[in-house]
C-alpha cells in the first residue's frame, strides 16, 4: 500500500518536532527531539529504496542529511561529562536518557549507510561503546541507568524499553564496528539477562534504591504500551520469536474489552494504559503508534491483527495522525499530531502486504462477504462502530454447539469462520440479516492465529 501523502508530507515539514497542532504549527513547548529526527530516518531510509518514491530521492536523501546533522548538535561531546556519547532528551533539556540512544543509534547507522557520511557512524559508535556503556557500568545489575544530567546528576532506575537498545548494539556488533564487537555482546548479553525477568512480568522499570520492580498506577497494576512494544521488538530483532517474545505479546494482545470499554480492540492498537491485573484497558484510547511499531512481529505472527488494523488505519488516515484516538470514533485524545506516530505508521504503510495463508486462499474461493460491525457502546442503547468489509465461511448452527435460548430456534444461529478477528457482541450482517457474536474461539496453525470461529445468534431487536 502506498505511505498517505500527508504522512510524507508532514514528516518532510516538520520532522525533527515532537508534536505538531493542526493550524498551528509545531508545538514550541515539547520543541524538537532527537527520537523525533531518528523515527523519520528509519523510514526515509525505506521510502528512498521503494518505487512509490522513486522521483523523491533526491528529497529524501537531504531531508536524512538535515535530520542526521541535527542529530548531531544534540550529542554530549564533552568527554569530561558522564552523558558523553548521549543526546539531549528534548533540544532544550539537560538530561541524556538512554532510551534515546538506543533510539538513535539504529537511525544514525541507516543515515551513515545511505550516505556515507563517516561522521554519523562515529556519533552511533560513540552512543553505543561510550554512553550506553557508561549507562550500564554505572551499576552492577545489567540494565542501563534511566538517564544522567549534563550536570551529572543520575537517575539510576532500569527501564525494560531500554530492550530496544539490541537492535542497535547488534548493528554496530555485526556490521559497523565490528572490532569493538566483543564489547557489544557483553553489553546486550548483561542487558538481556537482566531485564528478561522484569519484561517477562510486565514490570516498566526497576528501582535499585529499594530493589524493587515498578509499574504505574493504583497498586502498580499498570503500564505503558509503547515501552512494551519497544521492547519487544528490540528483543525479536535479537531472538526471534523466542518463548518471551511470544509470551509477552501474547499476553498484552489477548487484553480483552471491559463492560467500561467495550469498544477495545487490541488487535487494531493496544490503550495507552493496561491493567494487566484486571486484564482490562486502563484508559479510553489507542496509543497509535504501537501499530507501526509491531508491523513486524504481526506480519509474521499474527496477520490477522496486522490486517485488520490496516484496515481501520487506513480508513481513518488523518485520525491516526494523532498520537491517542479514541476507542469509540478514533477522534483524538489530544489535539496533537505525533511525529513518532506518523513515522512508525509510515513503516507499516510501506511494508505491508496483505496477508496469503492457506485460510485467506480458502475465502477467495468460498468464503461469503459480510460485514462486520464493531460494539462501541453497551449501555442501555447498544450502539456500533462503523462497517468493516470481511469475508467468512458460514454454516448454519448445529444442535451440538449451540445452548437454545427462550425465543430462539435452531435456524436463527450461524457459525462464522472470519480470517479478521471478531469480539463477542460484535454484529456480523450477512444479505441483510444481523447477528451478534456469542462466542469466539481462535484456532492457531504452528502457534500463530490462523482464523477465528464465532458462533452467532439473530438480532431480533436492537
Amino acid at each position: 500500500m502506498n505511505v498517505p501523502q500527508a504522512y510524507y508530507n508532514f514528516i518532510k515539514d516538520y520532522a525533527p518536532y515532537v508534536y505538531v497542532i493542526p493550524g498551528s504549527g509545531p508545538d514550541l513547548t515539547w520543541g524538537r527531539a532527537a527520537f523525533a529526527a531518528a523515527f523519520p530516518i528509519d523510514f526515509l531510509y525505506q521510502a528512498y529504496f521503494n518505487p512509490q518514491y522513486a522521483s523523491k530521492q533526491t528529497e529524501i536523501y537531504n531531508k536524512v542529511v538535515s535530520l542526521a546533522g541535527w542529530i548531531l548538535t544534540q550529542q554530549c561531546t564533552d568527554p569530561a561529562k558522564k552523558a558523553y556519547g548521549g543526546f539531549k532528551s528534548t533540544e532544550n533539556s539537560t538530561y541524556y536518557y538512554s532510551v534515546d540512544a538506543c533510539r538513535v543509534i539504529p537511525s544514525l547507522l541507516r543515515a551513515y549507510e545511505l550516505t556515507g557520511t563517516v561522521g554519523y557512524l562515529n556519533a552511533a559508535k560513540l552512543a553505543g561503546a561510550t554512553f550506553l556503556k557508561t549507562m550500564q557500568d554505572k551499576q552492577t545489575y545489567g540494565g542501563f541507568a534511566r538517564g544522567v544530567t549534563i550536570g551529572d546528576a543520575w537517575l539510576l532506575q532500569m527501564d525494560t524499553e531500554c530492550l530496544y537498545g539490541l537492535i542497535g548494539l547488534k548493528m554496530l556488533a555485526e556490521k559497523y564496528d565490528t572490532v569493538n564487537a566483543n564489547t557489544y555482546q557483553d553489553m546486550i548479553s548483561k542487558a538481556v539477562t537482566f531485564l528478561r525477568e522484569g519484561f517477562e512480568n510486565l514490570w516498566l522499570y526497576y528501582d535499585p534504591a529499594d530493589s524493587n520492580w515498578h509499574r504505574v498506577g493504583i497498586s502498580e497494576n499498570e503500564i505503558y504500551d509503547d515501552p512494551f512494544s519497544y521492547a519487544l521488538l528490540g528483543l525479536y530483532d535479537y531472538e526471534g520469536w523466542s518463548v518471551t517474545v511470544q509470551k509477552v505479546y501474547n499476553f498484552i494482545n489477548s487484553i480483552r474489552a471491559s463492560a467500561q470499554y467495550p469498544a477495545y480492540n487490541p488487535a487494531i492498537c493496544w490503550a495507552g494504559y493496561i491493567d494487566i491485573v484486571s486484564r482490562f484497558p486502563a484508559c479510553d484510547y489507542y496509543d497509535a503508534v504501537t501499530s507501526g511499531i509491531l508491523w513486524k512481529i504481526r506480519a509474521a505472527h499474527d496477520k490477522p491483527s496486522l490486517q485488520l488494523s490496516m484496515k481501520i488505519i487506513d480508513k481513518h488516515q488523518e485520525q491516526f495522525m494523532f498520537w491517542g484516538v479514541k476507542f469509540t470514533d478514533y477522534s483524538y485524545e489530544e489535539n496533537k499530531q505525533a511525529m513518532a506516530t506518523v513515522a512508525w505508521l509510515s513503516q507499516l504503510y510501506l511494508n505491508y502486504l496483505d496477508p496469503i495463508t492457506n485460510f485467506t486462499r480458502i475465502l477467495e474461493s468460498q468464503g461469503e462477504n459480510l460485514i462486520l460491525y464493531p460494539i462501541r457502546e453497551a449501555t442501555e442503547q447498544v450502539s456500533y462502530g462503523e462497517a468493516i468489509d470481511v469475508k467468512g465461511t458460514v454454516t448454519m448452527g448445529t444442535a451440538g454447539e449451540i445452548i437454545i435460548e427462550p425465543g430462539y430456534i435452531l435456524e436463527d444461529h450461524i457459525t462464522v469462520y472470519s480470517f479478521l478477528p471478531v469480539r463477542v457482541h460484535d454484529k456480523i450482517r450477512r444479505v441483510g440479516v444481523d447477528y451478534e457474536v456469542m462466542t469466539v474461539q481462535r484456532f492457531d496453525l504452528d502457534g500463530d492465529p490462523e482464523y477465528y470461529k464465532s458462533v452467532c445468534r439473530r438480532l431480533i431487536s436492537q
